[in-house]
């Protein structure tokens, strides 16, 4: 009796375990990514791969429409695909949508290549930051690394190899209809659906059979983190993001208790920081501009005639294109950028430094400082102690000569409340108003 007991026990457990096999095998996950290839773009299908092998679904879908993006995030994208134990299927949709630049090299690297009608792949030309070209022996450079990539994927998922070299080197594109005859796609899809059920049953090398009845679809959504560092990781803005929190900090504390610049500055501070942990940065380039903004400091405490702002703006121009390492184009601030917020930062740094510097050495006009040098007349004759009327007020005064109603005297210290005086002129004045003295 025990041992039915335990038989039927163990049956059960393998049915439950099968079922949830299966379950899991018919799994799809879908990522919707429409726009351009950037770090954040890499990290979410990163994230979405690993989980979908984690939860070990059926197959992943990356619904694409993208004008390209950073190579150097396309690379990790394609070598995440080419790495992932679960079938990727890159679909170029919906209709009207494209797989342009970096989004060639994607859609290649997925075990199934699909796209909607009224869509179209190709221009997979390099270009530099800001879309300028690429000139010279760089340009040659660039490309032909682009074309040996290219051609290695390509024949590794059996796909033309001539045609992707064509839209590296001479940016042709095809429609879906062209790109199928060419053997670039797969497959033509109306919709997710009809894309699902084209590819169930189908076999891929080193993956089995796709196993896609009746499956359950799950839509698998950017997180917060994912949308901010796509959104900033830009070179360019990223470089913004660093000048504008630099220039914060140094403002607030130049100026004490201004509180807004530095609040400003310090979240752009730490989104320029979020955002350069994805880019290849050169750390000489980062110390460069610390070094700068030291120099700017520099120039309010110590009198350099201006040679220390010189040398702080030469070292921003230096670490700004010493910043970002490598030789992708895409990596280099462009010129557009550069030079405005170069110049903008400059003028920003230097302008404060002089304010506060002509602040610490010009004569203090408020305040009992504000009094040394002033003039007025004895309203009390000073023996030595007496009264002086001095900027519209009454003071207690002291003098180390004797001095008679009416004079006039300069104020030359102040201690406490009291003043130190003498006098400003030899001779005693005849008359000066609310003033007892007679000529």
């Amino acid at each position: 009796m025990k041992l039915k007991i335990a038989s039927y026990i163990i049956a059960i457990i393998l049915v439950a375990g099968l079922g949830r096999a299966m379950g899991d095998s018919a799994d799809v996950y879908i990522l919707r990514v429409s726009d351009a290839i950037s770090p954040g773009t890499a990290e979410f299908i990163h994230n979405s791969l690993k989980k979908a092998e984690k939860e070990r679904a059926g197959c992943v879908i990356i619904e694409l429409d993208t004008p390209g993006g950073l190579a150097e995030s396309m690379r990790k994208i394609v070598q995440d695909i080419l790495a992932s134990p679960v079938p990727v299927v890159v679909y170029v949709a919906p209709s009207g949508a494209r797989a342009a630049s970096a989004g060639v090299m994607i859609t290649m690297a997925a075990d199934i290549a699909a796209m909607s009608p009224g869509t179209n792949i190709g221009a997979a030309h390099p270009v530099g930051a800001g879309g300028q070209e690429i000139e010279g022996k760089m340009s040659e450079k660039v490309v032909n690394d682009m074309v040996a990539h290219a051609k290695s994927v390509a024949e590794r998922r059996g796909r033309s190899a001539q045609w992707v070299e064509k839209a590296i080197r001479e940016s042709v594109s095809a429609t879906e209809t062209e790109a199928l005859q060419e053997h670039v796609i797969d497959l033509i899809a109306r919709d997710t659906d009809d894309l699902i059920r084209q590819i169930n049953g189908r076999r891929l090398t080193g993956k089995g059979t796709l196993e896609l009845d009746n499956p359950r679809k799950t839509v698998l959504e950017e997180g917060l983190r994912t949308k901010i560092l796509r959104t900033i990781s830009n070179p360019n803005i990223a470089y913004i993001l660093l000048m504008i929190g630099l220039a914060g900090i140094y403002f607030e504390l130049s100026h004490p208790g201004a509180i807004f610049p530095g609040v400003i500055g310090g979240i752009c501070l730490v989104l320029a920081f979020f955002a350069l942990q994805t880019l290849p940065v050169n750390y000489a380039g980062i110390l460069l501009i610390v070094l700068a903004i030291i120099f700017f400091i520099m120039e309010m405490k110590l009198t350099s005639y201006g040679l220390l702002s010189v040398a702080g703006i030469v070292s921003l121009l230096l670490g700004s294109l010493m910043l970002f390492e490598g030789e992708a184009p895409e990596n280099r601030l462009a010129w557009q950028v550069l030079l405005p917020t170069l110049f903008v930062i400059s003028a920003f740094f230097t302008a404060v430094a002089f304010l506060v510097f002509r602040s610490q050495v010009s004569k203090p006009t408020t305040g009992t400082a504000g009094l040394v040098g002033e003039i007025g007349f004895v309203k009390k004759a000073l023996e030595p102690e007496g009264k002086v009327f001095v900027h519209g007020e009454l003071w207690n005064a002291v003098s180390r000569t004797p001095l008679l109603e009416g004079v006039r005297v300069r104020v030359v210290n102040v201690t406490g409340l009291k003043l130190e005086v003498e006098p400003a002129e030899p001779e005693r004045l005849p008359s000066y108003p609310n003033s007892s003295a007679t000529s």
